[in-house]
């Protein structure tokens, strides 16, 4: 299937769902938007790839009628963006990369409050968000503000259905959601446009552009391909899926830098984290897996002291993290998923932060920062989410602590970026510095970590090692009949993990091990030990 652009004086705006024609978008000096045109067939699930800052969310919100174009014009179900832009809202479904909703409302409000706007009721339409709405309705009564990143997610996408939209609008709509409930949604897409529903999202995932009838690859306000999935992802391979590194891996085996036992957290009747032990070697890569709530994140403040422990013992850099001892945080830097930086140029930022890290490391800042293209000279407060997330990465590693840990980092993150995130940590790691990494984009982290656990419902379920797994277990598409530990179905046929009697060389699939503990989380366990 070739190039399919809009082209007037072969179809009408009516053989469209959205047309856009040569759309100009300028922000100052910056051109966001340089002639863009594409075209979307009514009931097409239609996906938009590109690196963070090529224009993405500026497209949408111009197809959601929230910012004018500056030339060209765009229509929606036949209306035209700027003369029917009441007529759009009533039409489409928009929900942006950032969540958006009303933080103090709790999860029934929220929903209740959009269906109210669109003269319509929960009720009415409930059949609509159901598949997604019932994981998230236990937490009716909380607020929104208080939700994981994906339940958030979850919800946002619930307002943006609940009024049976013709055009949904979904801009990168899994960031934050973990693999289960990313395969779920993307099944929810598939029922939607089956419903008639027209779908335009974009995605950092290479899975999920997959999963779509065709992909767009906008890069620098350009739209520079539009094709079958396979045919983009092939055509532009070097910018979208580029080679990782290996790292050497660690070969330390009695210095500890994390050692934690029987560590339990309360917040009030609620336990975050449930009687977990396990050790962190100096110079391992280490994850942290599990879905949304798991406990991750409460983990991670417990170890670098923003938390406090009800009960059990806690050891981190020799030292009793708890106390806050100046030597302990000049020897650890942690990186939270939801990041706060000053509107300030990093060239004048980092002079003020390197006094209270010994072994700070201008070079390696401005190496990394290169790496992910982030200038030094641009206010970090006017930067995309993912750019300023780089930022802070580059000044973790730059740092230079004994430990760095990292909530959710490739959240956020292009296809690209999430490349030069394994390359460059893979290029920092030493013996002398440990990594912890927690996230639930487990694909990610793949030939990146050395051991890991899997935590679920505020308890681990695995602590391994990825040569223990690749010893015991391979992955691979299973022929006719053939029977696995685990299987899935996916695009890539038939994929399972069987248990290796033949000592044959494997390569982990980080994803498909990760759903088959959640599944079968004794029998991998036994199996391990």
């Amino acid at each position: 299937m070739g190039e399919w652009i809009y082209n007037s004086s072969f179809d009408t705006v009516m053989d469209f769902a959205v047309t856009v024609d040569n759309v100009f978008k300028r922000y100052g000096q910056v051109e966001a938007l340089q002639g863009v045109s594409l075209s979307v067939r009514p009931g097409e699930l239609f996906g938009i790839i590109g690196p963070d800052g090529a224009g993405k969310t500026s497209l949408f919100r111009i197809l959601a009628t929230l910012l004018l174009a500056d030339e060209g014009k765009a229509t929606v179900c036949g209306l035209d963006m700027v003369k029917d832009y009441k007529a759009i809202r009533q039409r489409v479904g928009y929900m942006p990369g950032r969540f958006s909703l009303y933080q103090d409302l709790t999860v029934e409000e929220n929903l209740s409050f959009f269906a109210t706007v669109f003269h319509t009721t929960i009720e009415e339409n409930y059949d609509l968000v159901r598949d997604i709405y019932r994981q998230i309705e236990p937490f009716r009564k909380r607020r929104a503000g208080a939700l994981s990143g994906g339940m958030k997610q979850k919800l946002a996408l619930s307002c943006a259905l609940i009024h049976k939209p013709d055009v949904l609008f979904l801009d990168e709509p899994t960031t934050g959601v973990d693999p289960v409930s990313r395969k779920e949604f993307w099944e929810i897409l598939r029922r939607l446009k089956e419903q008639g529903i027209t779908i335009i999202a974009s995605t950092p995932i290479v899975d999920e552009a997959r999963q779509c009838d065709r992909i767009a690859f906008i890069n620098e306000g350009r739209i520079h391909g539009i094709d079958t999935p396979d045919c983009i992802l092939k055509q532009f391979a070097d910018i979208l899926c580029p080679s990782g590194l290996l790292h050497e891996k660690a070969d330390n085996r009695e210095n500890y830098v994390i050692e934690v036992d029987g560590l339990t957290k309360r917040f009030g009747t609620f336990t975050a984290v449930d009687h977990i032990s396990f050790k962190v070697r100096q110079g391992e890569i280490f994850g942290f897996l599990g879905a949304n709530g798991a406990g991750k994140t409460t983990l991670l403040k417990l170890i670098g002291g923003l938390l406090f422990p009800l009960r059990g013992r806690i050891e981190v850099c020799d030292a009793i993290p708890r106390l806050r001892k100046p030597s302990f945080l000049s020897d650890i830097f942690f990186i939270p998923e939801e990041i706060c930086l000053p509107d300030m140029k990093m060239k004048d930022y980092f002079p003020l932060i390197c006094r209270f890290y010994p072994k700070f490391d201008e070079e390696l800042l401005f190496h990394a920062m290169e790496i992910f293209e982030v200038s030094e000279s641009d206010k970090m407060g006017q930067m995309s989410y993912g750019q300023r997330k780089k930022a802070l990465i580059s000044l973790g590693i730059a740092c230079n602590t004994r430990l760095l840990m990292m909530d959710e980092p490739t959240n956020g993150l292009d296809i690209p970026s999430k490349s030069q995130f394994r390359r460059l940590i893979a290029s920092v790691a030493s013996e002398e510095r440990c990594v912890v990494i927690s996230t639930h984009q487990v694909r990610d982290l793949e030939n990146l970590i050395d051991a890991l656990v899997i935590i679920e419902k505020s308890r681990i379920l695995v602590n391994t090692t990825v040569e223990q797994i690749t010893d015991h277990f391979v992955f691979r598409q299973l022929r006719e009949g053939e029977t696995a530990l685990f299987a899935e179905e996916s695009l890539r046929g038939r994929w399972g993990m069987v248990p290796n009697l033949q000592q044959e060389d494997s390569k982990l699939d980080m994803e498909l091990f990760f759903n088959a503990v959640l599944e079968h989380p004794a029998e991998i366990e036994k199996v391990l030990k």
